[in-house]
């Protein structure tokens, strides 16, 4: 959210630092002198830090200041986005092609920056065949290495092994990491 900054005759200040358009230092001038030179460059004169002393003012078309600084926050708020943890759940007798289908799904909730939990649960007398789940969670990770990381701790309950996969940051892979490390050495 943009706050609210003082312009032109709402600055309370008798003598201002004052800042050009193009950065430099204008030094310290009375108010009236800032507001005549913002007003001759047919700028707004913006007070940037009031709790300074004297106050920062900087001259600008504070229009376009604030249609950038909304972008900015948009930007910033898009990069903090929040990584939700999806769950996709599994049998330990699937099918190739629908654990096929699963490791797309999974793929995809990675690629949007989701983590998720992979879940293989079993019924009836499956519980009987732990391994078999265990073998189904190693073809799924080992199908999403590439842009995943898995965490070390496997959750093992009376029906059901869990497990949850992290995308691994944009941009590299595990891969170009190793390759990235082994160059510095």
């Amino acid at each position: 959210m943009v706050k609210e900054l003082r312009i032109n005759r709402r600055i309370r200040a008798r003598e201002v630092r004052l800042i050009g358009d193009k950065g430099e230092q204008l030094g310290i001038l009375p108010l009236e002198g800032a507001l005549q030179i913002a007003w001759e460059r047919d700028l707004d004169l913006v007070e940037v830090a009031p709790t300074a002393m004297p106050p920062v003012c900087r001259i600008l078309d504070y229009g376009k200041y604030k249609y950038e600084q909304t972008r900015k926050e948009k930007r910033a708020k898009r990069g903090q986005r929040v990584g939700l943890l999806k769950e996709i759940r599994l049998r330990p007798n699937i099918g190739e092609h629908d654990l096929q289908a699963k490791i797309r799904t999974t793929k995809k909730l990675l690629e949007e920056g989701s983590k998720v939990r992979v879940v293989v649960r079993f019924r009836g007398r499956e519980v009987i065949y732990p391994e078999r789940g265990r073998k189904v969670l190693q073809r799924l990770t080992g199908a999403l290495n590439e842009i995943a990381t898995t965490s070390d701790h496997v959750t093992e309950e009376q029906r059901s092994i869990a497990l949850i996969l992290y995308p691994v940051p944009t941009g590299k892979s595990k891969e170009e990491k190793s390759d990235a490390k082994d160059q510095d050495s």
